[in-house]
């Protein structure tokens, strides 16, 4: 079934800051993506090779995951304002927050031994 099909129509403030939301996840993702492709194109003496190669890996890898997730999070979050429902909570956040300090930590490690 399709999701416009579903229920009543939420207000359009509401559908248009679900998107908003959507598009901030999605440039979460692309700057992500960003420091991925530039870890490894732009900083080729930070690190050896394949420690490099691997959080470049990683970090696009993340980046993927990420705009999916946020598909998903918009989607779930649309059919519960045309259901009336509750919006589901997620936990990601933390998530997110985690892995950026765990980047942080490794670059900031990269930085001083290179």
């Amino acid at each position: 079934m399709k999701i416009t099909q579903l229920g009543e129509a939420p207000d359009y403030r509401f559908s248009l800051a679900n998107e908003r939301t959507f598009l901030a996840w999605i440039r979460t993702a692309l700057g992500f993506l960003a420091a991925g492709v530039g870890l490894d194109q732009l900083a080729p003496d930070l690190a050896t090779p394949l420690v490099r190669e691997i959080l470049s890996l990683f970090l696009c890898l993340f980046a993927g995951g990420l705009a999916v997730y946020s598909y998903i999070r918009w989607l779930r979050n649309e059919k519960a304002m045309r259901l009336k429902q509750d919006l589901p909570y997620t936990g990601s956040l933390k998530l997110i927050s985690l892995v950026m300090l765990a980047v942080v930590v490794i670059a900031m490690v990269m930085v001083v031994y290179a």
